[in-house]
């Protein structure tokens, strides 16, 4: 046996018998004198942590409906302005009608439509794994597109209205936890959202074409986290827009694409902290109150990531893609299509990534 062991085993000796000897007293007979403290024990010192609270669901009228089944991109319609409208749906098995789900909207960049942009995203494969609802809303005219310009009403915003009504109304949703994120054109009916419905989407996520909405009156600071390409030759990183790589694009009037860039004209090296989408980023970060100092941190040999010093709560971040393309980060969908749009970096997950960065995030 080791020295150890016989100290423990000693040990275990001596405490039985000073048990004995307490309970029956000493070998004259004699009871123990019961030990008398001198002094009263000091009080254990009160913890100075504090335990955020956890958030606290608001649920949607649809709470009180019967849970609706599992599907997954299944078409739902509905009548804005006497304007038979669409949308895909996709509700995870985790929607059992009594627990408030988050939900993601989803919009999709030109042309494409939301068939298409839910093949792009892979965002069902996710909500399904991780049990949230996803809403790829699908836009109008032709070819399909959102309108960003600043109407008001703008019709596309009375229409996500409505979609997030029928929605609220049929499944049980975390009213404080709505998300918007989109690409492209999508990108751009995001962020019409951030400053029209800020009070509604608690983060957002545009991927590959964030847009300096003017006027822009939020009504409280939403968090974000964007995607950009250096080498994007549609939505040039430093400004301009060149529709001449877009099938179809020969017969456009280029004179009616705002901001159009001759594709013919030189560009001048990228600038990570000049014009365009670097600067658009900073002014949403300057709508958010934070501080227009940022850190780049290099991530991998293709990504940048800019994090801007924000209150808590309205935390702005930029994902810079280094030689990337008008495309969404990992999708498959997009690599394939990569005449057109340029490279798919898979250093980072769009979907993934910016499903992680707005689920922490409430409106309350």
């Amino acid at each position: 046996m080791s020295i150890s062991s016989i100290l423990v085993a000693l040990l275990l000796v001596l405490a039985a018998c000073a048990g004995d000897n307490a309970e029956n007293g000493d070998d004259d007979g004699a009871a123990a004198e019961p030990e008398t403290p001198t002094t009263e024990p000091e009080p254990e010192p009160e913890s100075t942590e504090t335990t955020e609270p956890e958030p606290v669901a608001h649920p949607s009228p649809g709470c009180e409906a019967d849970p609706e089944a599992t599907v997954v991109e299944e078409e739902r319609t509905l009548t804005v302005d006497d304007v038979e409208r669409r949308y895909l749906l996709t509700v995870p098995s985790a929607h059992d009608g009594e627990t408030p789900l988050p939900v993601v909207f989803s919009s999709h960049g030109l042309m494409e439509g939301a068939d298409i942009h839910s093949v792009m995203t892979a965002y069902s494969a996710l909500a399904k794994e991780e049990g949230f609802v996803v809403v790829f809303p699908h836009g109008t005219d032709d070819p399909v597109r959102w309108n960003t310009r600043p109407e008001s009403p703008n019709p596309d915003v009375v229409y996500f209205d409505a979609v997030l009504d029928q929605v609220n109304a049929t499944l049980c949703i975390d009213e404080s936890r709505v998300y918007a994120t989109g690409l492209s054109n999508g990108a751009m009916f995001t962020s019409v959202l951030i400053c029209e419905r800020a009070d509604v989407i608690a983060a957002a996520a545009p991927v590959a074409g964030i847009m300096d909405v003017e006027p822009c009156d939020q009504s409280r600071p939403v968090p974000l986290v964007s995607f950009h390409g250096t080498a994007d030759g549609i939505l040039l990183f430093n400004g301009g827009v060149d529709i001449s790589g877009i099938p179809g694009s020969e017969s456009a009037d280029a004179s009616e694409v705002p901001d159009a860039a001759d594709p013919d004209t030189e560009r001048p090296p990228v600038d990570l902290d000049g014009p365009g989408y670097p600067a658009t980023i900073a002014t949403f970060a300057e709508r958010n109150g934070c501080d227009p100092d940022y850190t780049d941190t290099e991530a991998t040999d293709e990504l940048v990531h800019r994090v801007y010093d924000c209150p808590d709560g309205a935390d702005v971040e930029f994902y810079i893609v280094v030689d990337g393309g008008h495309t969404w980060p990992s999708s498959e969908f997009s690599q394939s299509i990569e005449a057109f749009v340029g490279y798919t970096t898979f250093d980072i997950d769009a979907t993934r990534d910016s499903w992680e960065f707005m689920s922490r995030f409430t409106t309350r």
